[in-house]
């Protein structure tokens, strides 16, 4: 990367390596020179996510007074994060993080495993669960009913089907957050959502921010269509955003677009507060950026006490709806293979994604909109989705019990909704970590492709969508792939077991 995208104050990352000392060292270990424990510090905050790649880091000066240590300490260890590839520098620009080049990343997202493979291979890659019948059958069978009048039209319906946009609407005002018919536009899944406004707000080389770790397949989905992604460190465990960096990203990158998944974020499951939102929303509109609300994952809370005390929408905090698009999908809280989604936005955006749209897909499936507008409409949503949330309750209990069993060096803390666990590793590699899961029987994605530029090396993604013996069989493939690259193997091994729920 050419240039720096973002920047770290001298106190700020003199805070983030304070943080590290709380971590306890293992057995034997031997105290490294002061330059080298530096240089580790801020290579490992590079790893983990915790200062983003292609961040500025502060002066030598600046840093050595921060931390209480000589200039020549600091400007040792740049040189040698600079040998290893973890610092770039340029007379006149400063000093910036990197990764090493020659190292290749997993940018793109993990397919679905064709169904011959299900046998052999649990798969953990995907965020999703079976659809939650009979509700997707008597959905079915509601929009088929529905139908005729519509089959005797061209079909071809770019902003949405005019009964679906009312119907989400309606929702959006029964939530508090008045909403018109105009400002709805039915898309083709959550993913044609964000793809739509990223063509119409995102040209190729603007700026989009983007928290770290994100959504695996919205950040390529960025990345081809050109556009330069700046990250944003989440905030420590599961309490959302950390509101200075966002502040200063804000400020000093002037993105053009800011995507954010406030509710049960993919994939740590953070929820962020009321009060983060309002800050985030007052700092995009004092910045020019527009704020890209995913709320994918929004109606699936997994604990009573979080439902009552669940925040208000992002868009709450934009009456006057200049600032924020939102995102919802069907594809989440019901089924994955129900591919509708919309986007909330002022109608005069509506108005500009429905016309660039006429050179994208034209249009939504019209039976797939009937059917979510049945499910709506009948109480059919609320009752599946009660459904989808019981099971992924019982998922991830019985995923995070089989885990701490299995593997007792790694870390997490337990979301209390989303789908997925954000797990750092014991100090393993999270890619070498999924290539010997392929090889033990156990499918995952590994942490950097939810990070910008290799980020989140010792990390890995579990989704809920396993339980019972199932999710036991799956933390001991695991365990068996831990033990691989522990010992260093690199050819076939182990053979996974056919297992059969």
């Amino acid at each position: 990367m050419a240039q720096w995208t973002s920047a770290v104050g001298a106190a700020q990352l003199a805070r983030l390596l304070t943080s590290q000392q709380d971590r306890p060292a293992g057995p034997g270990t031997r105290r490294p020179p002061a330059y080298r424990a530096l240089a580790d510090g801020i290579r490992l905050l590079v790893l983990e996510g915790r200062v983003p790649v292609a961040a500025r880091l502060p002066a030598e000066r600046e840093l050595a007074l921060a931390l209480a240590v000589s200039r020549t300490t600091v400007a040792a260890a740049y040189e040698a994060l600079r040998g290893e590839g973890f610092l770039e520098s340029r007379r006149g620009a400063g000093s910036w993080t990197a990764v090493p080049a020659g190292n290749p990343i997993p940018a793109r997202g993990l397919e679905p495993l064709p169904p011959e493979a299900l046998g052999s291979m649990i798969d953990l890659g995907c965020a999703s669960l079976p659809a939650p019948e009979p509700w997707l059958t008597r959905a079915v069978q509601g929009a088929l009913e529905e139908l005729p009048p519509y089959a005797h039209t061209h079909g071809d319906y770019p902003a949405g089907l005019p009964a679906l946009r009312s119907m989400i609407a309606e929702r959006y005002t029964a939530r508090g957050i008045p909403t018109m018919p105009e400002q709805i536009m039915v898309t083709t899944g959550a993913m044609g959502a964000i793809d739509a406004i990223c063509h119409l707000f995102g040209g190729r080389g603007e700026r989009i921010a983007v928290e770290s770790p994100s959504y695996a397949n919205i950040l390529q989905l960025m990345r081809e269509a050109g556009a330069r992604l700046v990250p944003v460190a989440m905030a420590e465990g599961l309490s959302g955003w950390d509101m200075d960096r966002w502040r200063q990203v804000l400020r000093e990158a002037a993105p053009r677009i800011a995507y954010v998944v406030a509710d049960f974020h993919n994939p740590t499951g953070a929820l962020a507060d009321e009060d983060q939102r309002r800050r985030l929303v007052d700092a995009a509109r004092s910045a020019g950026t527009v704020l890209v609300a995913d709320e994918t994952m929004s109606e699936l809370w997994l604990d009573e006490d979080v439902r009552d005390g669940m925040p208000r929408p992002v868009c709450g905090f934009d009456p006057a709806g200049s600032t924020v698009i939102t995102v919802g999908s069907a594809s989440k809280a019901f089924w994955a293979g129900m591919r509708i989604g919309w986007v909330r936005a002022a109608p005069d955006v509506v108005r500009s994604l429905v016309a660039a749209r006429a050179y994208a897909d034209l249009g939504t499936p019209v039976l797939e909109q009937l059917a979510v507008n049945w499910l709506f409409s009948t109480g059919g949503w609320e009752q599946a989705v009660e459904l989808r949330r019981a099971q992924a309750r019982e998922n991830r209990d019985a995923l995070v019990a089989a885990v701490r069993r299995e593997l007792p060096d790694w870390e997490f803390e337990v979301p209390h909704g989303g789908l997925t666990l954000w797990v750092r590793a014991g100090g393993l590699s999270g890619s070498r970590l999924a290539e010997m899961g392929e090889r033990t029987g156990v499918r995952v994605p590994s942490g950097p492709r939810f990070g910008v530029d290799g980020a989140f090396e010792g990390y890995l993604r579990l989704p809920f969508t396993v339980g019972g013996a199932v999710a036991d069989e799956a933390a001991s493939r695991l365990a068996a792939a831990a033990r691989l690259v522990e010992s260093g193997a690199t050819g076939a091994t182990e053979s996974p077991r056919t297992f059969v729920a």
